[in-house]
């Protein structure tokens, strides 16, 4: 099967879009950290001597999007038009699930946006914690939802 990101030689390329048509497209990843209980709580209710754990999260999710092409070599850069990021916590596992939605107006698809935002949300929680507790897992990133483009409709069921 031949690749899109390989040319007849074999020699890696960046795909050629510009004869593909701009359509709304938007993008929908989940990830998720496991962690300990008293990391965990110290997330939730906010009292990390660092600051914010969520908020910065949040932050170093939004600037990734927007870093992805100069991340994934073959990437195209296109214009972000939204970002949402949300976070869920779980006090059954304690784990936190990072939850960012991307949208653009392109001609490629804004999924590995999304997918290095939810990858980058829950390093920096790893980062940000680690000094309590280094056995955090990292897990379960996933593309939840795209839309827009020549392969229509994804949801993961």
């Amino acid at each position: 099967m031949k690749s899109s990101h390989f040319d007849n030689k074999g020699l890696a390329r960046m795909v050629d879009i510009s004869s593909k048509k701009i359509s709304k497209r938007i993008a929908i990843a989940s990830s998720k950290i496991f962690m300990k209980k008293n990391t965990f709580e110290m997330i939730r209710d906010g009292n990390h001597k660092k600051g914010d754990v969520l908020a910065i999260a949040r932050i170093a999710a939004i600037m990734s999007v927007k870093k992805t092409h100069e991340l994934i070599p073959l990437c195209h850069p296109i214009n972000v038009e939204a970002v949402e990021v949300d976070f869920k916590l779980n006090k059954k596992n304690f784990s936190v699930e990072s939850i960012v939605a991307c949208k653009t107006t392109n001609k490629t698809g804004i999924e590995m946006e999304a997918l290095t935002a939810v990858s980058v949300a829950a390093l920096t929680i790893y980062d940000m914690c680690k000094s309590v507790d280094k056995s955090m897992k990292m897990d379960s990133i996933m593309l939840t939802h795209k839309s827009g483009g020549r392969t229509g409709t994804y949801n993961k069921k």
